[in-house]
């Protein structure tokens, strides 16, 4: 029986990723963290350490929903950013993300967008200021793990 005052800690410290991009931006975020009070640098490091699996891809749609109101911001998702083909007009957009798919970037690029890297936002906006967090649905990684039960 566990003593009610002991309380344990279930967050992740660390990501098993052997890619060696991600365990440069862990470094980089967990000394952001540290020295900067923003909440942005605490909220990148803990999706960092998420799984592949729990990081949901962001289609380009979402994107431009949220830059219609933030033209100014930069939106940043950690994961993998994805092409809707039902969007055929995309408004220039700063975007930085872990991946693009090839015709996302072109498309991006192509609108007169930017397209950043995470170590180049570390630089220019340690604290996260102008930036959006955007997440993938949540649901869809959920389905998954009902659907691998039943088998």
């Amino acid at each position: 029986m566990v003593s009610q005052k002991i309380k344990k800690n279930f967050s992740k410290t660390s990501s098993r990723s052997e890619n060696l991009y991600i365990g440069l931006l862990l470094k980089i975020f967990r000394f952001l963290k540290r020295r900067t009070n923003a909440s942005f640098n605490k909220i990148v490091l803990q999706r960092l350490f998420k799984s592949r699996n729990n990081q949901s891809p962001v289609s380009v749609s979402k994107l431009v929903k949220y830059s219609y109101f933030n033209k100014t911001k930069i939106l940043v998702v950690i994961g993998k950013v994805l092409n809707d083909e039902r969007i055929q007009e995309i408004p220039q957009l700063t975007v930085c993300a872990l991946k693009f798919s090839n015709i996302v970037r072109d498309r991006i690029e192509g609108a007169g967008g930017k397209i950043l890297t995470f170590d180049q936002v570390a630089l220019n906006f340690p604290t996260g200021k102008n930036l959006i967090l955007v997440r993938g649905p949540r649901k869809k990684v959920n389905n998954k793990k009902k659907i691998e039960k039943k088998n």
